[in-house]
């Protein structure tokens, strides 16, 4: 059984370099499971920050249902905190700090036992010459994969 992909920020690996890669719980809140099976979430400006010594996923929306309660409808951009093992946090906090790299979440998706996770990546900021220099090389991929679809025999 694969997993099933609810978001993904798709710009994070447009702007950074994804150096490690991490898979994290969330702490989720009332109604948020329903919406992110409905697939109502969004990483676009999302990032991971440390408060007091935890991970907290930022910025990410995950939006209220109309089907949920309509009382209690949480913030939709709340800090959300992440469930990592406690050399991970260490791991990933000096890096941060000390080598100033940055956290970025990847996706959010629900893996083989129906748990929500969110996949997170230590990265480095891509300057604009590496972001053309990929750029160039993915055209030049997808030129060379259409010459050879094309090909005649």
């Amino acid at each position: 059984m694969a997993i099933n992909i609810v978001a993904q920020n798709k710009k994070a690996r447009h702007d950074y370099e994804i150096l490690e890669k991490f898979e994290a719980g969330i702490v989720l809140a009332g109604a948020e499971v329903k919406a992110l099976r409905a697939k109502r979430a969004n990483l676009a400006d999302a990032f991971c920050r440390f408060i007091q010594g935890e991970l907290h996923l930022m910025n990410a929306h995950i939006a209220h249902l109309e089907t949920a309660n309509k009382h209690f409808t949480p913030d939709t951009r709340t800090p959300r905190k992440l469930l990592l093992h406690k050399k991970q946090i260490e791991k990933l906090y000096a890096k941060v700090h000390k080598d100033g790299l940055t956290i970025v979440p990847l996706m959010i998706y629900f893996n083989e036992r129906n748990i929500a996770k969110v996949s997170i990546a230590i990265a480095k900021g891509k300057k604009l010459h590496d972001k053309r220099a990929d750029m160039k090389a993915k055209t030049l991929n997808r030129e060379a994969q259409q010459a050879m679809k094309n090909r005649e025999y």
